[in-house]
C-alpha cells in the first residue's frame, strides 16, 4: 500500500481499502497483542478475494520479505491464516481461513490449556508451601479450570452458530 499507487485514493493495488487495513493493523494488532504489521497483513488477507503470494503481500503492505514472512507465521500460529497451493503458481499463497475466528478461539483455548496444566503441576508441587502461596496456586488452578471449561463451551457454541 505504497503512496502513489495506481489504484484510487485509499486503495491498494489489490483493491483493498488502505484505511480499513490500517484500522485492522491498529485495532486487531493491539487487541490480539500482535505487531501492527500482523494486523495489517490479516486485514489485507481478510479482504482479498484470492490467495496472495509473499511478493504480492510485500507489495500490498510495502514491507520486507522478512517482515511479511514473520507475520504470516504468526497469523498461521494464531489460527487465522493458512498457506495454500495456488494452481499454476510456483509460490505458496496465503488466505484468511474461512473458519479464522474458530481457529483464533482454538488457539486461545490451546494456550489456556497449557496454562491450566502449569497450574495443576504448580499446585501439586506447592503442596508444602505456606498457606498464602498455596491459596495463590489454588486460585490459579481454579481460574484456568474455569477458562478451559468456558472457552471449550464458547468454541463449540460459536462453531454451531457459524455452521448454521
Amino acid at each position: 500500500m505504497r503512496a502513489g499507487s495506481p489504484a484510487g485514493e485509499g486503495e491498494s493495488p489489490a483493491g483493498v481499502d488502505e484505511l480499513l487495513v490500517e484500522d485492522f493493523g491498529q485495532r486487531i494488532g493491539r487487541a490480539m497483542g500482535w505487531p501492527p504489521m500482523a494486523g495489517r497483513l490479516g486485514g489485507v488477507l481478510m479482504l482479498s478475494p484470492d490467495p496472495m503470494t509473499m511478493p504480492e503481500l510485500q507489495e500490498a503492505l510495502g514491507a520486507s520479505k522478512g517482515s511479511v514472512s514473520e507475520m504470516t507465521r504468526l497469523l498461521i500460529t494464531n489460527g487465522t491464516v493458512e498457506r495454500v497451493k495456488v494452481p499454476g503458481v510456483r509460490q505458496a499463497g496465503y488466505v484468511w481461513r474461512d473458519d479464522a475466528w474458530s481457529g483464533c478461539l482454538q488457539h486461545q483455548l490451546d494456550q489456556t490449556q497449557q496454562l491450566f496444566e502449569l497450574a495443576r503441576t504448580a499446585r501439586e508441587r506447592g503442596a508444602d508451601m505456606p498457606e498464602a502461596q498455596q491459596a495463590r496456586l489454588r486460585d490459579m488452578h481454579t481460574y484456568y479450570a474455569f477458562m478451559v471449561r468456558e472457552l471449550t463451551r464458547l468454541l463449540g457454541e460459536y462453531q454451531r452458530l457459524h455452521a448454521g
